[in-house]
């Protein structure tokens, strides 16, 4: 009995090793058949493209960087499902809007492999880490950051770096085209933020602009990043007679003039540019505040063509919010990647150098149709796109032409 029960003992360890040493193989079979990515390296496809990106994920200016990551993953899952296999896989990074943070990020990036980059989603961070792009012969090509300071300096051109939304020069020139043009007021105050390179670049064009245009400002007035009391500022374009004011600032200082203009009386109309937008979805604004506010973005959600709806309609299945200009210029910075990547027939596993040539070389020749516009580039990367108005009309962006 003894000798029987060892007997079967021997039995059950062979068929022990024999099940383990099947799971091994298939083990292996399985580890042999992936690639570094999710595109199994047998499977005749090429590696993914990793596409890079950092912006505000956390803090004031989250609203930008969440919409821009979003739209950026909905354009790479829509591409992605469309040819079959992963041809891009995307990785953002939060750099607070901080051009502190955001060399940091951009290391994380390079460090996963970043082949091309959605830059920053804004123009301080992006500034800091421009010269990185270009000495690391990396493409980068921002859905958001304005500032022509991401694609040239005074002494410098970045060979790598573009833009998709239009530049703040273009957003000064074409603001104070608009309000001449559409004669929304007789007398025109400014009010801008003197310490931020976005705000005081828009504020010179525009100024520039409204001599040829012969626009009459009144005032003009100035404030810093921790300022809140907009009051000394209202009361004196409110003084001077100034019918428009005109606010080339972001949402959030923006949503505190209208409503301490709302405080004391004063409605002029209120201009303002893209930086603007997301001031209907700011927690604790009374969004009626915004009634008649213009705004120049070259997007509007509200918009009835085909490209347009499907965009809002998956962007708000997905992510249960309505896009704002910033998402659809990252919709469309991916989608232009892609036809540049398609027609120059690079992806994952080209060299990285090959693979900058061939975006520069795209995007200095081609023409891309998008949610906001057609676009080209001129070679120092500044995208030439005409500027459209919006009007918010009942808590919803309007098209003001």
């Amino acid at each position: 009995m003894y000798k029987k029960g060892i007997e079967d003992m021997k039995k059950l360890l062979v068929l022990l090793m024999s099940v383990l040493c099947v799971l091994s193989l298939c083990a292996c079979s399985n580890n042999s058949s992936s690639g570094s990515d999710s595109t199994p390296a047998d499977s005749g496809n090429p590696s993914a493209m990793k596409i890079g990106g950092s912006g505000p994920l956390t803090g004031g200016a989250a609203i930008y960087g969440i919409d821009v990551r979003n739209a950026a993953q909905l354009a790479v899952d829509e591409i992605n499902a469309a040819e079959g296999y992963d041809f891009f896989e995307l990785k953002f990074e939060d750099d607070e809007a901080d051009p502190e943070k955001s060399p940091a990020a951009y290391g994380v990036l390079k460090d996963w492999g970043m082949q091309v980059s959605l830059f920053t989603v804004t123009s301080g961070a992006g500034a800091a880490v421009a010269p990185d792009y270009d000495a690391d012969y990396i493409f980068a090509i921002t859905p958001s950051g304005s500032n022509t300071a991401l694609v040239y300096s005074d002494s410098t051109n970045y060979k790598t770096n573009f833009q998709v939304c239009f530049t703040d020069p273009n957003q000064g020139t074409g603001s104070a085209d608009y309000i001449s043009g559409h004669a929304l007021g007789s007398k025109v105050a400014v009010i801008y933020r003197n310490d931020d390179a976005y705000s005081t670049s828009i504020y010179e064009t525009f100024m520039a602009e409204a001599a040829v245009k012969g626009l009459d400002v009144v005032y003009e007035g100035t404030f810093i990043e921790s300022d809140t009391d907009f009051s000394t500022q209202l009361q004196a374009a409110e003084a001077a007679g100034a019918d428009v004011v005109f606010l080339p600032i972001y949402y959030a200082p923006a949503a505190q003039i209208l409503t301490q203009a709302n405080n004391i009386g004063y409605a002029p109309v209120f201009f303002g540019v893209d930086g603007m937008d997301g001031i209907l979805g700011l927690e604790g604004f009374d969004v009626a505040l915004a009634e008649g506010v213009y705004l120049l973005t070259p997007f509007a959600a509200d918009a009835t063509d085909d490209a347009t709806v499907h965009f809002v309609t998956a962007f708000e299945a997905a992510y249960g919010s309505t896009p704002t200009q910033f998402a659809a210029d990252a919709y469309d910075t991916v989608y232009a990647i892609y036809q540049a990547a398609k027609t120059a027939g690079v992806n994952g596993d080209s060299d990285p150098t090959a693979i900058t040539d061939a975006m520069i070389a795209q995007f200095t020749s081609m023409t891309f149709e998008g949610l906001t516009g057609t676009a080209t580039w001129a070679e120092n990367g500044e995208v030439s796109k005409s500027p459209k108005a919006v009007i918010i009309t009942d808590g919803v962006y309007v098209s003001a032409e």
